[in-house]
C-alpha cells in the first residue's frame, strides 16, 4: 500500500540523487543544506549551490508540511476539509552561460485527512536563446516519459504547461514550455500506485535531461550582449514567479519558509524601458518562438 511515508522518502532521495548529479556535473559549486521546521506543523530540506563553475544559482528543495489549510487555499481548492499532508521536490537551476536553459521542475503529493488526495507537478524548460534542435530534443524526453504510461499525457499535459507559463501581461510564454499537471487521482485505467510510479519517473529524469545541456553547452564562449539579454529574460522569469505561479503562492499562504519558497529567483535580473530588437536578431527570433501551441516534439524548421 502505498503511504505518504513511502512517498515522503522517495521524494528525500530524489532530491539527494539530483543534487548529487548536478554537483558532479558542475565541477566547482557544492550544495549547501539547510533543515527547517515550518511553526504550523513538518518542515522540509533547502539545497542551494551558488556560483558554481556551470551553474550561478540552483535549489533543489524538499519539504513534506501539514496542518490546517487557510480558508483562501480552501476555497481556491475547492474543499471543505482543512486538515492536510503535502510533500514534494522543487528544483530550479539559473546557469551562468545565457547560452545554457533555466530550467524549473516539480513533483509533488497532497492528501487530505479524509483520505482524498492527488499528484500534481511539471517540468519546463526556459532558454534565453530558444535552439529548435533542443526544444525538440527536450520534448521529445518528455513524450517518452509519458507515454511509458498513457499515450494522453503528452499532448495534454504539454497543453495544459503551455496555458500555465504563460505571462499574460506580456502576451509570451515563460519560455518553450513542457508539461504540467495537478489533481491527478486514480481511475479505472491508472491506480494510485502507477501514478507514483510516473510522477518518480518523472523526476528521475531531470538529472539526465539537464545534465544534457550542461555537457553540450557549457564550453560555449558568450558575449556581453548575450549576458545583457539573459538579465532581461530572467526578469520575465520573476515576473511569472511571483505574479502567477501557484506553488509560490501555496507556500507563502501556508506559512512557508519565504527564503525557500523564492529560492527560484535568480542572483541578478534587469529590466530595461521599452526594449527594440532588430528584425532577425537572435533575440527577436527567440521571441517569435514564445507562444502556445508549438508541436515541438515533431517541430520541423
Amino acid at each position: 500500500m502505498l503511504t505518504k511515508e513511502i512517498v515522503t522518502d522517495r521524494l528525500l532521495q530524489l532530491q539527494q540523487s539530483i543534487c548529487t548529479a548536478l554537483e558532479s556535473e558542475d565541477g566547482v559549486g557544492k550544495f549547501s543544506t539547510e533543515n527547517w521546521n515550518r511553526d504550523g506543523g513538518g518542515g522540509g530540506v533547502t539545497r542551494i549551490l551558488q556560483q558554481g563553475g556551470v551553474i550561478e544559482k540552483g535549489g533543489v528543495n524538499f519539504s513534506a508540511v501539514h496542518g490546517e489549510l487557510p480558508n483562501s487555499i480552501k476555497k481556491e481548492l475547492k474543499i471543505d476539509d482543512a486538515v492536510f499532508f503535502a510533500t514534494g521536490v522543487s528544483i530550479v537551476i539559473h546557469p551562468i552561460s545565457p547560452l545554457l536553459p533555466i530550467i524549473h521542475m516539480n513533483v509533488r503529493y497532497f492528501e487530505l485527512a479524509n483520505g482524498d488526495y492527488w499528484f500534481g507537478g511539471g517540468i519546463d524548460l526556459t532558454p534565453h536563446y530558444v535552439d529548435v534542435d533542443d526544444a525538440r530534443w527536450f520534448h521529445t524526453q518528455l513524450k517518452e516519459t509519458c507515454d511509458q504510461f498513457d499515450l494522453s499525457y503528452y499532448p495534454k499535459f504539454k497543453n495544459w504547461a503551455d496555458d500555465y507559463f504563460f505571462i499574460a501581461h506580456r502576451t509570451e510564454t515563460r519560455g518553450i514550455g513542457g508539461i504540467f499537471f495537478d489533481r491527478l487521482t486514480a481511475n479505472d485505467s491508472i491506480g494510485k500506485q502507477k501514478l507514483f510510479d510516473f510522477l518518480m519517473h518523472l523526476g528521475d529524469s531531470f538529472a539526465p535531461i539537464y545534465l544534457h545541456f550542461m555537457r553540450n553547452k557549457r564550453l560555449l564562449d558568450f558575449t556581453a550582449a548575450q549576458k545583457r539579454w539573459q538579465l532581461i529574460r530572467r526578469g520575465r522569469y520573476v515576473e511569472f514567479n511571483l505574479v502567477y505561479d501557484k506553488g509560490t503562492k501555496f507556500g507563502l499562504e501556508t506559512s512557508g519558509r519565504v527564503e525557500s519558497i523564492l529560492m527560484s529567483l535568480p542572483e541578478q535580473a534587469n529590466w530595461f524601458y521599452n526594449e527594440i530588437y532588430a528584425e532577425k536578431s537572435a533575440e527577436s527570433e527567440t521571441l517569435k518562438y514564445l507562444k502556445k501551441g508549438i508541436d515541438w516534439a515533431s517541430f520541423e524548421s
